[in-house]
Parts: structure tokens; C-alpha cells; sequence
């Protein structure tokens, strides 16, 4: 006799399971990767995870993380490996790393060899952000379009650095093909020549710590380029994801904007919320484990920011993980006694990006339950058109769970961390809430601590565009 299949190949048991701002003690079902049935007591399954009444909330969704990136020489520290456990171990079952193209490498080629080398390395599913350097008539003619149709209808592109920022003329042009073509504009907005202006005159000052990066980029820097960005994508049709907002004026300009009908997004980042520019306040290399750009600002702005996240204001929260190692080709490329200006920017941040949220933001009353999901993982979903296979506990969407013990308590140490920098901005932090059990596509990866899935079962995720103007 020929055994019957059992229904479910995995069932997660007893959990509570988010509905809203609601939650329903309830089993999900898992069946080939998705989920089959969210009921009150489920049986016939290969498998069950014990959620003990635990929250069971969709997995995170990183829609802004760097790695195996190089950047002005100096070397990420993650590679898809380490990057991804990293994100695992933090309750996120899909990111959207950014392929990073220099003006004069064609973006399509550039794209195809990021893919290959995700493949085989990733630990948990990823989409694949094109950075457009160059406006050329192959690009807007050629390669965008076609990129936008084979699934990568997400696009990055910068205002400032200089090897990767676009002239406005550039950026007009990729708006008006994405807005033909249905796709979505992720824009790092920061005013190049403000930064230039008052670089050099910090530098010819001998004002070279690690606390002056903040006075070289003052919040103006941001609402500059955002009123700017806003008002092309007002003229172009263009849908614009604005990247990391630090300030309150930055967001005050997105708001304005919506209000008059353009579709701008905004998105923020842990360190924006949790740190300030008092923590540039030391020395060199201590100093340097706290530069990224736009630069941390000040407790003002961080209230602006958790006050326009309770409102809805901001759409996205992602890690902005951008790991550089302080020994190496890392942070420090320059040396010890590096400039503010030579210092690699950026922080990393994809492992504690959902366990800081869920304990300063959902568990201290800023956020509920229902935006907390929304911001880390449904909004990224929608945005970055991986929804509905990504983002919500849904019939028909991936098995990507994570199961959170709201009463552990965690203090942030480099040691607790999977990625591959080895340190964080947030050490001596007390964390309340962790995920303890990450299930991505029905199988468990990650189980209190203890790593099960395997390097390479990672698959990319066609970012669909949305309908052409």
C-alpha cells in the first residue's frame, strides 16, 4: 500500500499570529513553500514547529542592505554568506541588495554578474536594486527597459559621491523611462555642492574628526535634494522611494509633496532613530563607527522621525547595512588617523534592524503591532513588487515566518552578531523581544540560536514593475 502524502509539510503550532492590529491564536500551514491554510488546529503535516503561544509574524523584508560591494576601494565586509545568516538570524527571510554599476560598466552586465554571485551563497531569497551612474542612450534606450521587464523594476540612483551621482538632465531622463515603464526610483538625496562647499572649508580649517562629517552635511543638504527629486518626479510622472531620511525637514519635504499629489516614499533607518550626532563625538576610530550619509542627527529629528512613523508617514524601515571592517580595506582605509572624509560611510545593521524596532518602537508604545509589520516587512513588499509572495501571512505567500519571544532580553555585542563586520554602533544596547525562529519557504533556517539552512538555498525574486504610464 502506497503511503498518502501528508497535507502539510510543516505546521507552525499554536502560534499568535498577527491580523492586523489584532492577533489570533491560530496553526499555518505550509505546503511547497507557501502557505496553505491559517486555522485554529491543523493536522496531517510532515512537521511541526512549536510557537507555544508566541507571536508568529511575517518575515522581515530589507529592501536597502549592501554587500559584496565595493565602494571608493574600501571592501564590504558581507558577502552574500555572511550577510544573509546575518539577516536570518534577525528574523528576515528577503533582502534587496543594490548592484552597483560605475558609469562606464554597461548596467546590464553589471546586474547579471551581481546575480551570479548571490547565486549559490544566499542563505534567504533576494530581488536586486540596478544603480544607474550613467544616463546613456543604451541605458535609458536599451538596458532599462529591459531590465524592468526580466524583474528588476527597482532602481537606485544618487545625488551626490562622486563616481556615482547624476547630473539633473540624467536624472529627468531615468525618471521619464521609469515612469513609462513602471518602475520604482530609489533616490540617496543629498546636495553634492553644498557637501563640497562646506568640506572645504571644514578641511582648510584643520577640522578633520569624525564630528565634523555632520557639519558638512547639515539636514539642508537633504531637503534640498528631496524638494528637488519631488518636484522632477512631479513633472516626469516618475514614483520615487526616498532612501534613509534623517531629518525632519527631509521628511517635512516629502510630506509637502504628497500632499500635492506626487508619489514620493520615504523611507528611514535604525540609526536615525536610535543614535545622534553626539556619538561622532569621539575619536578616530571609535568616531568612525559612526559616520554614514546622510550623517546621524540630532534628538529633534529623531522625535520628528518616530512621531512621522506613527503617522504613516514613513513608508519603508531598512537596515541601510553597509559593513566595513575597522582593520583593512574597510573603514579605515586611510589609517588611524583618517579625515572625515576619507572614512568609508556607512554602518551595518540587517541583523538588529527588526529587534530594535520591536523593542524602542512596538514595545514602548511608539508603533502598533500592525505598523511594525508594515514597516519592516508588507510596505518594502508592495514598493519593491515582490508582494503578495513576500511580506504578509497571507494564503498563496511564502512560507517567510519568523516566531518572536517578546519577554527575551538581549544586550547588543558584537560577539551576538552573525555578519561579518565585528563591530556596531548599537553595542550596550538592551534589546526586549528577539526572533527566535526564522522559516523561510517553509523550512526552518534559523532555531533559538542555532543556524539550519544551508548557503545557496536562497532564490532570487522578480521585482514586477507596476503599470506604465
Amino acid at each position: 500500500m502506497i503511503a498518502r502524502p501528508a497535507r502539510f509539510d510543516l505546521v507552525v503550532r499554536d502560534g499568535l499570529v498577527a491580523a492586523g492590529d489584532a492577533t489570533v491564536r491560530a496553526d499555518i500551514g505550509i505546503r511547497d513553500g507557501c502557505i496553505r491554510a491559517v486555522a485554529e488546529r491543523l493536522e496531517d503535516t510532515a512537521q511541526i514547529v512549536e510557537a507555544k503561544g508566541r507571536l508568529v509574524l511575517p518575515g522581515g523584508v530589507d529592501a536597502h542592505c549592501h554587500m559584496d560591494q565595493p565602494n571608493y576601494g574600501a571592501v564590504c565586509a558581507d558577502d552574500f554568506r555572511s550577510g544573509t545568516l546575518s539577516a536570518a538570524c534577525g528574523g528576515t527571510t528577503t533582502i534587496v541588495p543594490f548592484a552597483m554599476a560605475h558609469a562606464s560598466d554597461p548596467v546590464a552586465e553589471t546586474v547579471a554578474a551581481y546575480r551570479r554571485r548571490a547565486e549559490g551563497q544566499a542563505l534567504i531569497d533576494y530581488a536586486i536594486h540596478p544603480t544607474i551612474q550613467a544616463a546613456s542612450a543604451q541605458t535609458l534606450e536599451q538596458d532599462l527597459p529591459a531590465l524592468i521587464r526580466n524583474g528588476y523594476a527597482s532602481l537606485k540612483i544618487f545625488t551626490t559621491y562622486d563616481d556615482f551621482r547624476l547630473g539633473d538632465a540624467e536624472i529627468l531622463a531615468i525618471f521619464k523611462v521609469a515612469a513609462q515603464h513602471g518602475a520604482l526610483v530609489m533616490v540617496h538625496a543629498e546636495n553634492d555642492a553644498i557637501i563640497a562647499m562646506l568640506k572645504k572649508d571644514l578641511l582648510s580649517k584643520g577640522l578633520v574628526a569624525p564630528r565634523f562629517h555632520a557639519k558638512a552635511r547639515p539636514p539642508i543638504v537633504e531637503s534640498e535634494a528631496i524638494h528637488r527629486i519631488a518636484s522632477f518626479a512631479e513633472l516626469t510622472g516618475a514614483e520615487v522611494l526616498i532612501v534613509h531620511v534623517s531629518s525632519r525637514v527631509g521628511l517635512e519635504e516629502v510630506m509637502r509633496a504628497r500632499a500635492r499629489g506626487v508619489s514620493i516614499h520615504a523611507e528611514t533607518c535604525p540609526q536615525y532613530l536610535l543614535l545622534t550626532e553626539k556619538d561622532l563625538d569621539r575619536e578616530i576610530v571609535e568616531g568612525a563607527k559612526f559616520m554614514c550619509s546622510p550623517p546621524l542627527r540630532t534628538v529633534a529629528d529623531q522625535e520628528a522621525l518616530w512621531a512621522g512613523m506613527a503617522r504613516g508617514d514613513l513608508a519603508i524601515y531598512s537596515s541601510d547595512h553597509s559593513p566595513y571592517r575597522l582593520t583593512g580595506p574597510g573603514k579605515l582605509q586611510h589609517g588611524p588617523q583618517s579625515r572625515f572624509d576619507q572614512i568609508a560611510n556607512g554602518m551595518p545593521g540587517l541583523e538588529l534592524r527588526q529587534p530594535l524596532l520591536f523593542s524602542e518602537g512596538y514595545l514602548k508604545g511608539r508603533i502598533s503591532l500592525a505598523q511594525f509589520i508594515a514597516l519592516s516587512s508588507t510596505n518594502a513588499a508592495e514598493l519593491h513588487g515582490i508582494a503578495p509572495q513576500k511580506g504578509s501571512i497571507a494564503i498563496g505567500a511564502d512560507g517567510d515566518l519568523a516566531i518572536w519571544d517578546q519577554e527575551r532580553e538581549t544586550t547588543v555585542t558584537p560577539d551576538l552578531l552573525h555578519d561579518n563586520t565585528g563591530h556596531t554602533p548599537y553595542e550596550g544596547i538592551r534589546i526586549r523581544g528577539w526572533p527566535v525562529t526564522t522559516i523561510a519557504r517553509g523550512e526552518v533556517i534559523v532555531d533559538d540560536g542555532r543556524v539550519l539552512g544551508t548557503a545557496g538555498r536562497g532564490r532570487f525574486v522578480p521585482s514586477r514593475a507596476r503599470v506604465a504610464s
